[in-house]
């Protein structure tokens, strides 16, 4: 893992999490398969191998680019732009 200059980016402190779900799938009756928290705002999306993929639509979006696994015992991050872990 190497750092990404869009980490150097995120607020510090890590933002509080709107959520514990993702809205977006819970708003349309579907479920997330993994979340994802956006470390920019705090926003709470489900993954790709979701049917919905909200975080990436949230990037696609906002332009949020790094965002962290939001599963218990996980910590990685993924940044869009890059396509990488950080």
């Amino acid at each position: 893992m190497s750092e990404c200059p869009h980490v150097a980016e995120l607020p510090h402190p890590e933002p509080v999490p709107l959520d514990r779900t993702c809205p977006d799938c819970l708003a349309v009756g579907s479920h997330p398969v993994q979340l994802r928290l956006c470390l920019i705002c705090g926003m709470v999306g489900c993954c790709d191998s979701s049917p919905l993929r909200h975080a990436t639509a949230h990037f696609t979006q906002t332009g949020h680019s790094v965002m962290r696994s939001f599963e218990p015992g996980e910590t990685w991050r993924w940044c869009f732009v890059d396509g990488s872990i950080v």
